[in-house]
């Protein structure tokens, strides 16, 4: 996952303190970023926004071994192709896409960077929830184009969909929210606050446990998890 921010040293800063990540430039990676590491392995990437009327958002990306097949997939499933299949130095093949809801999420095809050095740590990638505004037609959708990696035999989701009047106002578009694991979500609220960002929702229980919906300092939204002891 990467954020793309309009000042990719006070997303450093922000992050850096909030997750304890430090930070490696990568020039290669998408015109140039930094990645974000946790103890020493890979969790995000930083990505400094070149367009002001683009989102500053936090993007999820989806690992395909056929990332040409798949965009062509979702195309014909009714979902759109916003950036096309391209390499991105040795690392990999990435792509920018929408289900048909327009909710907006990448594909990554690897090259030499696998993806995720670890996850599920406080400080790393916990969960994405897809909010939309017709679950089944979601539930069709992904199930389509993901059918093994969410209900086969090895099946490890991280991965779910709700309603988004469950959480935000009726007219929030389409979404996904990329959720980072906390040992305590009320400190993390407070260290957020204390660096210049501000709560969106505040904490709510969930089947996966207690979260709660932020933005950064730059105005990107992302959720904070609690894992619940079941």
């Amino acid at each position: 996952m990467d954020a793309q921010l309009p000042d990719v040293a006070a997303g450093q800063r922000f992050y850096g303190e909030l997750f304890g990540w430090t930070f490696h430039d990568r020039p290669e990676a998408h015109g140039g970023s930094v990645w974000a590491h946790h103890k020493g392995r890979p969790v995000a990437a930083l990505v400094r926004k070149t367009d002001g009327r683009m989102p500053t958002v936090w993007t999820v990306h989806f690992a395909t071994p056929d990332i040409e097949g798949l965009a062509d997939r979702i195309w014909a499933a009714g979902g759109q192709v916003v950036t096309a299949p391209v390499p991105v130095a040795e690392l990999g093949t990435s792509a920018l896409v929408t289900d048909p809801e327009g909710a907006v999420f990448g594909l990554w095809e690897p090259g030499s960077h696998a993806g995720f050095g670890v996850r599920h740590e406080p400080g790393t990638f916990a969960w994405a929830e897809l909010y939309v505004r017709d679950t089944e037609a979601a539930n069709t959708f992904y199930g389509g184009l993901f059918h093994d990696a969410l209900f086969g035999p090895e099946a490890h989701p991280d991965f779910g969909r709700a309603p988004v009047s469950d959480v935000f106002p009726t007219e929030m578009p389409p979404h996904f929210l990329v959720h980072f694991g906390v040992e305590d979500i009320e400190a993390a609220l407070g260290t957020v606050g204390r660096l210049g960002g501000r709560v969106q929702a505040p904490p709510f229980e969930t089947s996966y446990g207690k979260v709660a919906v932020v933005t950064d300092n730059q105005g990107a939204s992302f959720a904070l998890l609690e894992r619940s002891e079941r």
